[in-house]
């Protein structure tokens, strides 16, 4: 009998509420006091008012690097960005809040799911951004 894969079996939006709870219970992943008071993004006009942001952000980052092996800061800041609405302007796109990226994948490199990639063939950098441990994919492939 063949195993199904949670990852990619359930809906998206179902898997990720399913994680964000499974990460509530984790002690490393806990949402820091300034998390109420930031944008998620400059192109946001109000700050964060969803009580359960920090997990929900932590769960759908997890599931993009399960999917896409090997994630960096900077192309999750692409993925969560938006247009700004700049009035008569045109709207123009502007990526998201950095900082709440890179606190969310020091937890999980904490929690023991994540760690800084080795080097990469092609790819320059010394830090070409976070893969998933063994014990972070067993988790994700956990949730049901």
């Amino acid at each position: 009998m063949e195993k199904t894969n949670p990852v990619y079996e359930l809906d998206t939006h179902e898997y990720n509420k399913k994680l964000a709870e499974a990460l509530k219970q984790i002690p490393e992943f806990k949402a820091p006091e300034w998390v109420e008071f930031v944008k998620s993004g400059p192109a946001k006009e109000r700050p964060i008012d969803d009580l359960n942001f920090w997990y929900k952000r932590a769960a759908s980052i997890l599931r993009q690097i399960y999917k896409k092996e090997i994630v960096g800061v900077n192309r999750l800041r692409t993925k969560y960005g938006s247009k700004k609405n700049r009035g008569y302007t045109p709207e123009k796109f502007k990526k998201s809040s950095g900082k709440i990226i890179r606190t969310i994948l020091q937890q999980s490199d904490k929690a023991g799911f994540t760690e800084i990639a080795k080097t990469v063939r092609g790819v320059r950098s010394k830090k070409p951004g976070r893969q998933l441990t063994e014990n972070g994919k067993k988790f994700l492939e956990g949730i049901n």
